[in-house]
């Protein structure tokens, strides 16, 4: 079947996506109603970063990088280039020289549930990547593909032009109409977190500020001393 190369699609506003780009995976994850995560496969290749970006989408067969070679051209200022595959594949489709051409044109990371190489280049660079795998295995550039079209990762729709938010915990998609309710949310649960975080450097437990304790009479969880655990203190 043949592939497509869709132009300008939609995207979320800068200022959303940059709202966005102040709170973690996580943060974003629950403030989203625990949805959107692409799932736990997903690794960084570096420690300590956080981006947010516009998607650019790439759905490509296995073992073949030729769209995104496509793909590149489409890249903006401000994307994230989302790779996904036709079927299973952990082999090494994105690497330096493809982060080089990337990195000129003001793209942020790269996702991809398949494999990436050159890693300690990709670090040495400070491009950012998330992978399913790391594999050394090349690839040919021989079967067309789609570009800024839906895929699907561990289960999430991904458009082009939603925003990705990607950290040490995972990535996250925003569909970009929700993208500034995001936002907000996000905001909100950190200001809680924060009131939270005050009261248990202040001595409160999660069971008194959660109201917890009914929960566990609720489910008929006691407390007993060890005496009477074990019936005669032994």
């Amino acid at each position: 079947m043949p592939g497509v190369i869709v132009t300008d699609p939609p995207k979320a506003g800068p200022k959303d996506v940059e709202a966005l780009a102040g709170h973690g995976v996580a943060t974003v994850h629950e403030a989203l109603g625990r949805t959107g995560l692409l799932g736990s496969h997903l690794r960084p290749n570096q420690r300590d970063t956080r981006v947010a970006g516009t998607a650019v989408t790439v759905l490509s067969w296995p073992g073949d990088n030729l769209m995104i070679h496509a793909a590149v051209e489409q890249c903006r200022e401000g994307d994230i280039l989302v790779v996904t595959t036709t079927s299973p594949s952990t082999d090494g489709m994105f690497g330096e020289l493809f982060a080089t051409a990337l990195q000129r044109r003001g793209v942020r990371g790269v996702v991809t549930n398949a494999g990436i190489r050159d890693t300690a280049e990709l670090r040495a660079m400070g491009f950012h990547a998330w992978s399913a795998a790391v594999s050394a295995q090349g690839t040919v550039k021989a079967t067309g593909g789609s570009v800024n079209v839906p895929v699907v990762i561990g289960g999430e729709v991904i458009r082009p032009g939603d925003v990705i938010v990607a950290d040490d915990d995972g990535v996250v998609v925003v569909p970009r109409e929700r993208a500034g309710e995001a936002a907000e949310r996000s905001r909100a649960r950190e200001d809680k977190e924060a009131a939270t975080r005050e009261a248990f450097r202040e001595g409160q437990l999660g069971l008194d500020r959660y109201g917890l304790r009914d929960a566990l009479d609720s489910l008929g969880v006691t407390c007993q001393s060890y005496e009477e655990y074990t019936g005669n203190g032994s």
